[in-house]
């Protein structure tokens, strides 16, 4: 099967330098895939120039002059209609592509992805979608930064949106789904957690009732719901803490002769914990509850190797068949005009 990614080379705190060089790294490992790198041309044409011959042919330069910045708000991609990130999306739209990514103005995203490729029935707003890592595997989280403002009623799509996910990817046919909050009795949280968790608890999910934060990495529940604004703050906030073990980690092993002897025995240990404590292996987010199409958020920081992992992801969503899959989850959880079953 042949998978074809659109990739908003532009967006992103560094743009081409990570984005182009992550594609070719992805292409080199998926000799069944194919990009169409949208931006600036030229820009793009002399970071391809060196590429080997069989990865120049599986991949062609889609020229979009306009750039939505970091800093713009999000409404600011509907006026710049030659967009890299307009136009990655609407090459899907129009089945240029089966999926893109972007590592752009997640607002913008959000935006351009639900006005061009529609959502699911029964769902308002897509959500940032992403596979956390914890002590028993995985843990599905939703929203992570999509959507800062939410309603009760959004909450209790994401739960829907994350259990569907779960169901899936993983054959679970109930996976349990968990509200963030502050603490696990009934009376702690804010009128916008405790009204969700009234709506969670009377629909037909496995509701498994309030999380603390904790319990994301201990992996209590399969799917953790929470606002983009709570979401994004404990991603970032994961992220961080997995940094600043590592440079512990590596300040402890440097510290003298006997400690770096030490580390060098230890070193086959130390690369596993490396790897699996390193944020960029597990980049990319899926845009969950788009009906027409796999749209994938990487991280805006992200390097070369994390951009890379977040296009494999749009892959696999592709080869996987993610949305037909969701669909099909979708109507045993809600009923035909997209309500609750």
């Amino acid at each position: 099967m042949k998978i074809t990614i659109a990739v908003d080379c532009m967006g992103g705190d560094h743009g081409p330098v990570v984005t182009v060089p992550g594609s070719l790294a992805f292409l080199s490992k998926h000799p069944n895939a194919e990009t169409v790198l949208v931006g600036r041309e030229e820009e793009l044409s002399p970071l391809v120039e060196k590429a080997p011959a069989g990865l120049k042919s599986r991949l062609r330069i889609y020229n979009a002059t306009q750039v939505v910045g970091m800093d713009e708000p999000p409404a600011s991609v509907r006026s710049k209609k030659n967009s890299s990130m307009r136009e990655a999306i609407h090459l899907v739209k129009h089945g240029e592509a089966q999926a893109a990514v972007s590592a752009g103005n997640t607002g913008a995203l959000v935006m351009i992805s639900r006005f061009a490729l529609k959502t699911l029935p029964g769902i308002n707003r897509p959500a940032i979608c992403f596979a956390l890592p914890t002590i028993k595997g995985h843990i599905y989280a939703l929203d992570l930064g999509g959507n800062v403002d939410c309603t009760p009623e959004h909450l209790f799509e994401f739960g829907i949106m994350g259990a569907m996910l779960a169901s899936a990817l993983d054959h679970n046919e109930r996976p349990t789904v968990g509200l963030l909050n502050v603490g696990t009795e009934e009376i702690k949280g804010n009128e916008l957690t405790r009204r969700a968790g009234e709506l969670l608890q009377a629909s037909n999910l496995n509701y498994y009732g309030y999380i603390e934060g904790d319990d994301i990495f201990k992996g209590t529940t399969d799917v953790v719901v929470c606002d983009g604004f709570t979401g994004n703050v404990a991603l970032k906030t994961s992220e961080g803490l997995g940094k600043m073990l590592g440079t512990f980690l590596r300040e402890e092993v440097r510290r003298g002769p006997l400690t770096m002897l030490m580390g060098l025995v230890a070193m086959p240990l130390l690369r596993r914990f490396r790897n699996r404590a390193n944020p960029g292996h597990y980049n990319g987010a899926v845009l969950l509850g788009l009906r027409n199409g796999v749209v994938l958020k990487s991280h805006g920081s992200a390097d070369a190797f994390a951009f890379e992992q977040a296009l494999a992801r749009a892959a696999d969503a592709v080869s996987n068949d993610l949305i037909q899959r969701l669909r099909d989850r979708l109507d045993t959880m809600m009923g035909p005009n997209g309500e609750d079953a």
